[in-house]
């Protein structure tokens, strides 16, 4: 195919700045993208995390002038740095009163007022861009609600501009949860017009949805697992908008995610006790005894422990384990939590370990090498969230040799197999209700493997490890969607 120019815009890209998984996609994909030969570029803004320096970032010549209705037209200036490990370019709009704060969307857990004028002058600024590099992109790859004008604006604003004559937008929904619902005088910040606050685009419930306009507008979008694309077309999943993603179902696509095997694999981290592989495992064993001195658990080997990494937000399904938790501690485990979130269930966590401090230990925050730590020590790795998008631990977790229990929901569903004994077939366990009664099962099945049959839970180990989940494959898939959408315009 010919060779694309893609604009990838995204309000958060690693390792530059991150919140959840949209940062993963954003500061790989492109690099991806560039292997197989396409101009890719990404922009994102500069918050105060992003250091200039660190990155040897340059100031580019002159300031983008972003218009934004009644409060005028406002300067932004561009900083350009590259992707590491790669020469892929990303450009960093600084714009002090929307981006010089401590959070990316909202500090102690309260959004910020103004997210609405925030990412309207985001995505404008990225239009904006491209004009001022002459930049003629074949595709706009826009991701959740914080760029999901783009779309809008390409179709109304800049609809009869030259330099995107031949554009076309994906929107990726990476989490339908959050999408950028706002009071409806934002119309005026957007400066698309009135006509187009209507229920068929951008209107609900007398307010302003952003993701919904983005759908509508957008050439493609796509989900981030074939599971999630399918979810979000019922009301389970939907958050509301199942009614209009089934209507734009001729458009949507599902792309699994792909990981950083550099970052994410035993034979090569740089963060474990001692390096392993699936041809020489004695490393786990020495980075299980590793993490039980960290976290002051019994050093026994033979005891099955199972880790958890991730938020403790409801999506996670921590309700289900705080109702399982004490059924869970009359069984002969360990578990290790590391996460931060709702307050309620750090402190509720923390009080368990203070009650069963042999058995279950947790670290409320965030540390890169205790991630790392976990998934390399642990025996199994417990994933039980009410929706999962993608997910990307229960991955690591399988190069890990480390036993994913998921409940079978988006990208869980899609990358774990479930055990099969007869066959020794398989590569995690599986449930289907989220209910603790289900969660409790599935880790007494898993925990009655580990303990009974050596060999089944050693052929669990092989399958998980030989499994890959390449950003390559991903990045082709994205590339069909984007032949698609270029196709599709020329149609027209």
């Amino acid at each position: 195919m010919k060779k694309l120019t893609i604009l990838l815009a995204a309000s958060e890209v690693v390792p530059f700045a991150k919140s959840g998984g949209l940062a993963d996609v954003a500061g790989a994909l492109p690099k991806s993208l560039r292997a197989l030969g396409h101009d890719v570029r990404v922009v994102m803004p500069r918050y105060y995390i992003v250091d200039k320096e660190k990155y040897g970032l340059k100031l580019m010549e002159g300031s983008l002038g972003v218009p934004m209705g009644p409060l005028g037209e406002l300067w932004a200036a561009v900083y350009e740095g590259v992707l590491p490990s790669s020469d892929v370019p990303v450009y960093f709009i600084e714009y002090d009163a929307f981006f010089g704060r401590k959070g990316l969307y909202d500090e102690e857990g309260k959004g910020f007022s103004d997210n609405d004028n925030r990412f309207i002058f985001f995505s404008k600024a990225v239009m904006q861009l491209a004009k001022k590099l002459h930049l003629h992109p074949d595709i706009i790859h826009t991701n959740d609600w914080h760029t999901a004008a783009i779309p809008v604006l390409l179709n109304t604003t800049y609809a009869y501009d030259e330099n995107f004559k031949n554009t076309g937008t994906l929107l990726t929904i990476h989490n339908l949860e959050h999408q950028g619902k706002f009071y409806k005088g934002a119309m005026d910040i957007l400066g698309v017009g009135w006509g187009h606050f209507n229920a068929g685009e951008l209107e609900e419930y007398d307010g302003i949805n952003l993701l919904k306009g983005g759908i509508v507008h957008a050439d493609a979008i796509n989900a981030v697992s074939k599971k999630y694309a399918q979810e979000i077309r019922t009301s389970e999943f939907g958050w509301g908008l199942e009614s209009l993603i089934n209507e734009k179902a001729y458009k949507l696509h599902g792309v699994l995610n792909g990981v950083d095997y550099d970052e994410w694999s035993p034979a090569v981290d740089k963060l474990i006790t001692q390096n392993f592989d699936i041809d020489a495992m004695g490393g786990k064993l020495a980075c299980k005894e590793a993490l039980q001195r960290r976290f002051n658990l019994p050093l026994r080997k033979n005891v099955p422990l199972i880790g958890l990494v991730g938020r403790l937000a409801e999506q996670k399904g921590i309700g289900l384990l705080a109702a399982a938790i004490w059924r869970l501690m009359e069984l002969d485990i360990q578990i290790v939590l590391l996460g931060a979130g709702e307050k309620w269930a750090e402190r509720f966590f923390s009080n368990v370990a203070v009650h069963y401090p042999e058995k279950f230990a947790c670290y409320i925050g965030y540390q890169n090498d205790v991630a790392h730590e976990i998934e390399a020590a642990s025996d199994m790795f417990l994933m039980p969230s009410l929706f999962e998008p993608c997910g990307l631990n229960q991955i690591y977790s399988l190069r890990y040799g480390t036993i994913p229990i998921v409940r079978a929901t988006g990208g869980l569903d899609d990358t774990i197999e479930n055990y099969d004994a007869a066959h020794k077939s398989g590569t995690g366990f599986k449930f289907y209700d989220a209910t603790p009664e289900a969660l409790i099962g599935t880790v007494k099945w898993a925990v009655d493997v580990y303990n009974h049959d050596k060999e089944g839970f050693g052929a669990l180990q092989k399958n998980a490890m030989q499994k890959r989940f390449d950003w390559s494959e991903a990045a082709k898939g994205y590339e069909a969607i984007y032949e698609q959408i270029i196709a599709g315009r020329s149609d027209t």
